[in-house]
């Protein structure tokens, strides 16, 4: 959703590197790109003014004057305001001190509340409670079937005493549906409550009514990403008519400009809870501003990554994958093992998105959105169609069992060769990982380009600079050597560049992998 803006941005940051100090007319030159940025992302215009006015005042400040690197701190004040309109800090669900919790959810038809009441109680189930739907909204035609459609997907009890159609009294089901829960010991209720097509007294009357039946401990105004600087409009005035507690983004992965992200929380003072990223019920998380701002100056989302990967693999099952890497250099990992990781990562999502939160990645954006997903379950055709020797010792595999593999899987010879080729590459560079070898073809670390003997040259070379014999001169060496030193260290992980870097390129070894 952020592509645009994310693009301009890495521009103008792009302009600044390299200068010693930022002049008046630099501040001024970057404020005016960042500010034609935002407006074409469809960002609220007090937010746009409030922002600049912000950015600019700090970076005339001197913690920009006086810094080493103007430019990167530059970047670290956009990316601090960026957080600080996105709404600052991560904000919390409020649970009640005695169950259950009532949650509300609001918004315009067509926004995605009963779809996102199923997700919100698969992630509410996820941590640990027992949460209830409520189907209030009984105007809709099928609105009540597709809510006990998606909490049967979800895993989660659905209250639905009424049919719905126009028929039913959404009040009287809100506040039957609180005893129901404490008689069958749910600790939280999530009550989906009718839309419109557009904001009216008939709403706002109705929302207000159930709200003054059950009490809930939030509000949740739902609002579709993708509805531009209406989305603002739109949470003003439910924020006025019945009023909300936090909102909701649905529809956050959809090609819009994304402008209600960063102006619904300036704009209505209650910040974003939750946004859902996909169609999918597991694609659905609390909302960070501080991770949201990082994504959108492509310095990645590190931390969700991880909190994924940690739901997905289990510390015992990751321990057992290491030894087996660690040992016999790699030999004990089969086809088996590679296909299990294959689908443990399917698991987390696509490989669009799960590469799409490493740092760097704007650049190679267009071939990251190119990836065949579809690749993934060929693999997994090709590799079930092998018998269990062949996964267990892929070096037996000859003509005649790459052309029976083949025309199990659907594929052609050439693809059964060249996984298996690519699955040796893949084993010996993890088991050197593991052995702690480094990664291989990556000069200037250990075991990465080159044996011993390239070492020995280095060392060679080395052994044969001599240090000038002028004071003068030789304090000049080194602290030129020094300032390379202290550039080197500020380079990324594994001595790629940093993720402000915009040149950066993946290594050869990895294209090949990704290709």
């Amino acid at each position: 959703m952020f592509d645009t803006l994310s693009d301009r941005l890495a521009a103008t940051f792009k302009n600044l590197r390299g200068k010693g100090r930022l002049s008046e007319a630099d501040i001024d030159a970057t404020a005016r790109e960042i500010r034609i940025a935002l407006l074409e992302a469809d960002v609220a215009l007090p937010v746009v003014r409030a922002f600049i006015a912000n950015v600019k005042e700090r970076a005339r400040g001197v913690e920009v004057s006086q810094a080493l690197n103007p430019a990167q701190q530059v970047v670290k004040i956009v990316n601090e305001e960026l957080v600080g309109i996105l709404g600052g800090e991560t904000r919390r669900l409020r649970f009640a001190k005695t169950a259950p919790t009532v949650i509300m959810l609001a918004g315009l038809q067509g926004a995605g509340k009963t779809t996102l009441a199923g997700k919100l109680g698969l992630w509410l189930k996820g941590q640990g409670h027992s949460p209830l739907l409520v189907a209030c909204d009984l105007q809709r035609p099928n609105a009540v079937n597709q809510l006990s459609v998606v909490a049967d997907r979800a895993g989660v009890a659905v209250y639905a005493p009424e049919p719905g159609n126009g028929v039913g009294d959404p009040v009287q089901v809100a506040k039957d549906s609180i005893e129901y829960a404490r008689t069958k010991q749910f600790d939280v209720v999530i009550v989906d409550t009718a839309g419109r097509l557009g904001i009216d007294q008939e709403l706002m009357q109705q929302a207000a009514d159930i709200r003054d039946a059950v009490s809930p401990d939030e509000i949740l105004f739902v609002v579709d990403a993708m509805i531009g600087q209406d989305a603002v409009n739109t949470a003003e005035a439910f924020r006025d008519g019945v009023g909300f507690d936090g909102v909701v983004l649905s529809k956050l992965d959809g090609d819009a400009r994304g402008g209600a992200a960063l102006s619904i929380a300036h704009v209505t003072g209650k910040q974003i809870m939750f946004a859902s990223n996909g169609e999918k019920l597991e694609d659905f998380d609390a909302f960070h501003p501080d991770r949201m701002a990082s994504r959108i100056l492509d310095m990645g989302d590190l931390l969700t990554l991880i909190e994924q990967a940690e739901k997905t693999f289990s510390q015992e099952e990751a321990a057992k994958m290491a030894s087996k890497l660690a040992s016999s250099k790699g030999k004990d990992f089969t086809l088996d093992d590679f296909l299990a990781q294959m689908e443990q990562v399917r698991k987390m999502g696509s490989i669009s998105k799960l590469l799409g939160m490493l740092p760097g990645m704007g650049q190679i954006k267009d071939q990251i959105n190119n990836i065949d997903e579809r690749d993934v379950d060929r693999t997994a055709a090709i590799i079930k169609s092998m018998t269990p020797k062949e996964r267990a010792e892929p070096t037996i595999i000859n003509g005649s069992r790459r052309a029976r593999i083949a025309k199990g899987s659907g594929v052609e010879v050439s693809a059964v060769k060249n996984l298996v080729e690519r699955f040796f590459e893949a084993r010996k560079m993890m088991s050197k990982m593991a052995q702690g070898g480094g990664m291989p073809g990556m000069p200037g670390m250990p075991g990465m380009g080159g044996g011993p003997g390239r070492q020995k040259k280095q060392v060679k070379q080395a052994k044969g600079k001599r240090k000038s014999g002028n004071p003068m001169k030789r304090k000049a060496e080194e602290q030129a050597a020094a300032a390379r030193r202290e550039q080197a260290a500020q380079g990324g992980a594994l001595g790629l560049p940093a993720p402000e870097d915009k040149n950066f390129e993946l290594p050869d070894e990895f294209k090949k992998f990704m290709g």
